[in-house]
């Protein structure tokens, strides 16, 4: 089957993330998906669209910054309920979590990746994601034997400007003037 073909046909969760570089390092600018299969042609639109323009986290990507991101794609995989809140593997698990506080009922989820970045401990990524739900109290031994937890996988393949350019376009027909910006030149 042609690869667009199986792009047409293909249904997978998935999550886009956009990163800006800078002499800093790397800087989060866009992170949304969704854990429901969603068919790749338009999910891959829709969600790299979505995280760089409508994350509420930060302001949207502006043209000027376009050079400098790299863009994720995560398609999520292996989702399993897990026996406790600590049933999962820093740096290979994606987590959701479930839970009822004072009859609200809260989830949240981070992808495999987050933990890891962070350095965080199994106990401090459940904290922390159970923050992420919205919740402000105390975390209890009590509140964490609550959770009901899924875990997960995923797949993830990335790709900065510079790299789109050079794929997108035949190598005959790309200029690099000295802003740095590709410039394509009709063949």
């Amino acid at each position: 089957m042609p690869f667009t073909a199986w792009l047409c046909v293909w249904c997978s969760p998935l999550f886009v993330t956009w990163n800006k570089q800078s002499r800093r390092g790397q800087r989060l600018r866009g992170c949304i998906g969704t854990l429901e299969p969603r068919h790749l042609h338009t999910a891959l639109r829709d969600y790299a669209l979505t995280s760089a323009l409508r994350d509420r986290r930060f302001e949207p990507v502006s043209h000027r910054e376009v050079a400098s991101l790299s863009c994720k794609v995560s398609m999520l995989c292996a989702f399993e309920q897990a026996s406790s809140w600590m049933d999962w593997t820093v740096g290979i698990h994606g987590l959701i979590i479930d839970f009822f506080v004072a009859r609200c009922q809260r989830s949240a989820t981070f992808l495999p990746e987050v933990a890891g970045h962070e350095r965080w401990t199994r106990e401090e990524t459940i904290d922390s994601l159970i923050a992420k739900a919205g919740y402000v109290g105390p975390v209890t031994p009590a509140l964490r034997a609550s959770l009901t937890v899924t875990r997960y996988q995923s797949s993830a393949a990335s790709l900065t400007y510079d790299q789109y350019c050079a794929a997108a376009q035949p190598a005959a027909a790309r200029v690099q003037p000295a802003g740095g910006m590709t410039v394509t030149v009709p063949a």
